[in-house]
């Protein structure tokens, strides 16, 4: 694609991104191509500034994809590649957490995996989560280079294994929190700078939680786990599975400004929420608890039957 195609292609995406959604609704939608909606952007006042400065470093191949599913014709070819951001083992929306264990471990890995969704978290396990049909170093690799952070179960024969401390080699390559959960192994070289948690005498749902504290805190992982459960909560298709989403978001001692902006452009355009009192009162405390204020427009009068208006 030449650059002045590429530009043009951006700037079309961000048009009609403009004229058909809110804020809200663009981050929701930019985020299911895995575009990181949580860079810093110039603030402009403009939809259509805003998804360009989004997309403007983004590869080729997620821009022609972004466009195809806008239905924008644009007369131009998809390079060869692997695309490693639509992978199947991966709950859209959700924190994207690889989980590198011993195969003889696996059954309670994958219990772990389905404990952490109630978090808003999507594990990968790989002796779990890919198909037989598949090619399964190629899907790992995907795994891998689509992760947010990695947690490593250590226990004897890990540092033996083959596979695991290629993995922490690449979560380590790429700058991503690594979370050691100690279990009769303690961390070791350039993760032994990581303290981690034991892991020997708790059961699944106590790892679970312990891992999601870890996210919650460390600044390789909060900000993008924020942003998930945000996306999340203005998804959710009851008030239960939102009540859920906003008592995590109560558990995060520190949340970016920027994102509570996005929440409330959110809120706003979802009229499901605004009728909940008890939603908006713990919208109301979770903004209040970060020093500002849920500050929604108010509902604009009904507008007059068309039999009533002044002829």
């Amino acid at each position: 694609m030449r650059q002045i195609d590429r530009i043009d292609l951006i700037s079309r995406i961000g048009r009609e991104l403009q004229g058909r959604m809110g804020y809200g609704d663009i981050d929701i939608f930019l985020r299911g191509f895995d575009v990181d909606t949580s860079q810093p952007t110039s603030g402009t006042n403009s939809k259509w500034v805003y998804v360009k400065e989004l997309l403007a470093d983004e590869p080729e191949q997620k821009i022609l994809r972004i466009a195809d599913e806008l239905e924008i014709d644009h007369g131009l070819t998809s390079p060869a590649g692997r695309d490693i951001s639509d992978s199947p083992f991966w709950i859209p929306g959700y924190f994207r957490l690889f989980i590198s264990h011993l195969s003889s471990f696996k059954q309670k890995t994958a219990a772990l995996r389905d404990t952490l969704r109630a978090y808003g978290i999507s594990a990968f396990v790989a002796h779990e989560d890919i198909e037989p049909t598949r090619e399964w170093q190629d899907e790992i690799e995907k795994a891998l280079l689509s992760m947010d952070a990695l947690a490593a179960i250590l226990m004897p024969g890990f540092h033996e294994s083959k596979w695991t401390d290629q993995e922490i080699g690449v979560a380590l390559g790429r700058e991503l929190l690594v979370i050691p959960v100690r279990r009769g192994l303690d961390p070791y070289g350039f993760i032994g700078k990581y303290q981690g948690f034991q892991g020997i005498g708790k059961t699944v749902a106590e790892v679970a939680a312990a891992i999601f504290e870890v996210l919650v805190v460390h600044d390789k992982s909060r900000v993008r786990l924020a942003e998930n459960l945000m996306n999340l909560l203005l998804t959710a298709r009851n008030d239960e599975h939102s009540n859920s989403w906003l008592q995590l978001l109560h558990r995060f001692r520190s949340i970016p400004p920027r994102l509570l902006e996005k929440l409330q452009s959110g809120v706003g355009n979802s009229p499901e929420m605004l009728k909940s009192p008890v939603l908006m009162q713990q919208l109301t405390n979770l903004f209040e608890k970060h020093g500002t204020h849920l500050d929604l427009p108010t509902a604009s009068a009904a507008p007059e039957p068309e039999s009533d208006i002044p002829f």
